[in-house]
């Protein structure tokens, strides 16, 4: 096994994740250079070393720096950290692909669907910057952002067809308080973390309703299952889906008033329409966008997510909250499998 590691970092951008990582790799002794783009933010992480959009109170690594420039960010960077919302991927990246150095490992923190193509993030990685999918890593697993950055524990995935390139990025993120795991499946590593989303969304809905304890584990417990059936039928292997990026990741976003999705499930459970449940969630809220793209891809691999589809169908108005709550709760009875 190699024991070159990533010494430099360049992470893009400076949302809650991005800064979260950025704050890892550096505590594990990486350089890290986040491309932001407003100046006040590369000048509050550089002369203050705080994210004020995000973190305020929280003080960032002084090996932690920051540009506007994307040719400096990625200027002799070992690794690029892309943690963008999924559908901006393809647009952003075609812009910075020039400057991507040709042994340049891409890390995807990315938790969604392309709408349209129905492509993973790794998937437009490889197709946008030409990169081989061996110098394309993934990374998911049960993490809010705030609990690290606040250095609370945490374990999460990380999973690229080649295995000496998947260690390289452990070593460039593992720290004390943050321990990932290995793996070669990025199927199933990638879709863990898109239709978590989307489940989240369901158990944000029924919390908001006021369904109760019983209705959110039987969503998180249905939603794993047909979570596990799509990954399966796509190529994953479905012990993945009990790991950190499977389980971990569904209990965390499901449970957790730190969870964008749940969050903005629980606004419409409430009786928000999408416009104001979006207003006041503020930030990207993944499962939002990759809902419809995700239930594409079910239909396209014949395979049932009657979740999903009732999630989709309540974001773009095609049945009501009292209609949706009927689908998820009082579906016929059938043998567990």
């Amino acid at each position: 096994m190699s024991r070159h590691r990533c010494a430099r970092a360049a992470v893009f951008s400076a949302g809650s994740w991005g800064t979260a990582v950025a704050k890892i790799m550096a505590d594990a002794g990486t350089r890290v250079i986040v491309h932001a783009r407003r100046d006040e933010i590369v000048d509050a992480i550089n002369t203050r070393h705080r994210n004020p959009d995000y973190f305020p109170g929280i003080g960032l690594p002084v090996n932690l720096t920051a540009t506007t420039d994307p040719a400096a960010a990625l200027d002799g960077a070992d690794l690029l950290v892309l943690s963008i919302p999924a559908q901006s991927l393809r647009a952003g990246l075609a812009a910075w692909a020039p400057h991507i150095g040709p042994d340049t490992l891409i890390l995807s923190l990315m938790k969604g669907v392309e709408l349209g193509s129905g492509l993973r993030a790794s998937q437009v990685i490889t197709e946008v910057t030409g990169v081989s999918a061996e110098r394309v890593a993934v990374l998911s697993g049960p993490n809010l952002a705030r609990e690290i950055m606040a250095g609370r524990p945490a374990a999460a995935t990380i999973a690229c067809p080649d295995e000496d390139a998947a260690q390289r990025v452990q070593r460039a993120c593992h720290t004390p308080y943050f321990r990932p795991y290995t793996s070669t499946d990025v199927i199933g590593c990638e879709l863990g973390g898109a239709v978590k989303n989307v489940i989240a969304l369901a158990v944000g809905i029924a919390s908001g309703m006021g369904l109760g304890d019983n209705a959110a584990a039987m969503l998180i417990t249905r939603g794993l299952a047909e979570t596990t059936r799509l990954a399966a039928a796509m190529g994953a292997h479905p012990a993945t889906l009990a790991g950190l990026s499977g389980l971990g990741d569904l209990v965390a976003t499901c449970s957790s008033p730190l969870s964008r999705n749940r969050t903005f499930g629980s606004h419409l459970g409430r009786g928000l329409s999408v416009e104001e449940a979006t207003a006041a969630t503020r930030q990207t809220t993944e499962g939002v966008k990759s809902a419809q793209a995700i239930l594409a891809l079910a239909h396209t691999h014949g395979v049932e997510m009657p979740i999903t589809d009732v999630v989709s169908a309540l974001l773009h108005e095609k049945i009501t909250l009292d209609q949706a709550a009927d689908a998820l709760t009082r579906r016929p009875p059938q043998p567990e499998r």
